[in-house]
């Protein structure tokens, strides 16, 4: 497996690794549309976010296999915190090709955007995930940095990672880049 920056030419095989990742399963989705399920929000999401003002092409990446064929993608897109708009970043979405998922792939892609943020000196990085498998990265519950979630509900899935840069003083509502409010 090779982590890389995403290039233009990767962008259909990034586009299929996120229908498949978020792909539904259940028979009620099947049965509904099984002729033409619609593609799943986190691959409308990245095709939005791609066009936003929050798309940071360097903190996009992909995961390739054997033969070149990408089988993972992760990207950070422009975040802010706070009144006066700290700049952080959003990390989302993260997606692994089924038939690759639990071989490491996910974990590779994580810390290969955050080594990357940190190197071009972001103070911060927030999610909405699972704290089992964010936490493994240093995530934490956002509360305890004193930065609150888009939608209160979220709770302790919502989660932040700081960075080398990160100050005490980046506190307040988290706004992600602007297709996160509309998709």
């Amino acid at each position: 497996m090779l982590i890389r920056r995403e290039t233009r030419s990767d962008m259909d095989a990034v586009r299929a690794v996120t229908s498949a990742a978020f792909a539904k399963s259940d028979a009620a989705s099947d049965t509904l549309n099984s002729s033409n399920p619609p593609p799943p929000i986190e691959a409308t999401l990245l095709d939005e976010l791609r066009i936003s003002d929050g798309w940071l092409p360097a903190l996009s990446f992909v995961a390739t296999g054997e033969r070149g064929e990408v089988i993972g993608h992760v990207v950070c897109t422009r975040g802010h915190v706070g009144s006066d708009l700290a700049l952080a970043l959003g990390l989302g979405p993260l997606s692994v090709h089924p038939a690759h998922q639990g071989r490491g792939v996910g974990l590779a892609l994580v810390h290969a955007v955050l080594g990357a943020a940190d190197a071009f000196g972001e103070s911060m990085v927030a999610l909405l995930g699972s704290p089992a498998y964010y936490g493994r990265f240093g995530f934490r519950p956002a509360t305890e940095y004193g930065v609150t979630a888009p939608d209160p509900a979220w709770g302790e899935y919502f989660q932040v990672r700081t960075l080398t840069a990160y100050q005490p003083t980046i506190k307040g509502p988290f706004r992600y880049a602007e297709p996160f409010d509309r998709v």
